[in-house]
């Protein structure tokens, strides 16, 4: 079971487009700054399970992504991996933020961290950190995020920043 601080139907805030947004119960991070503290606790959430999840996102017909958020999704990898997995099996795209970085995850991250990445579209990763926040940036809080290209990182064996320009809009994404 997922537990989940909340979810938001109809976003077009956390990624391109209508979006389903889960957000995640939990998180190590703590981000000074962090615009879900509520989400921050282990404890208390909502129980879903990824089916009945992936059956009230398949309602809505012009929702074509899901993002997962926070709290931490990678505190519950290995339930949000298999959302993630059904979710793509029927054509979403799948988008994740975390306060850890690509990095972390591809060479320290445990069975169900892996299996997460292999099961997102997208990464915006990196914690939030308040003195590089910025409200001209499109779909992360600070400056020092990073919005993945998940697919194309995993295959390079390290980051590379997503190029779709409905993600970066008129950022000119650094080379990773």
């Amino acid at each position: 079971m997922l537990y989940l601080a909340g979810l938001a139907e109809n976003s077009i805030v956390d990624g391109p487009g209508l979006r389903f947004t889960l957000f995640a119960q939990g998180c190590p991070h703590r981000c000074p700054g962090c615009q879900n503290p509520e989400t921050w606790p282990f404890a208390g959430g909502q129980a879903a399970a990824p089916e009945q999840l992936v059956e009230r996102i398949a309602q809505d017909p012009l929702v074509r992504g899901v993002t997962f958020s926070g709290g931490e999704p990678f505190a519950q990898a290995g339930e949000f991996a298999r959302l993630g997995r059904l979710l793509r099996a029927r054509g979403y795209e799948v988008a994740c933020y975390t306060g850890y970085t690509f990095e972390q995850l591809f060479q320290n991250g445990n069975a169900d961290q892996q299996a997460l990445l292999h099961n997102l579209d997208v990464l915006v990763d990196g914690p939030f950190v308040q003195r590089e926040q910025s409200l001209e940036l499109a779909f992360r809080g600070s400056r020092n995020q990073r919005i993945l290209d998940v697919p194309a990182s995993l295959a390079a064996g390290r980051a590379v920043w997503v190029r779709a320009r409905r993600w970066v809009l008129d950022e000119q994404p650094p080379e990773a």
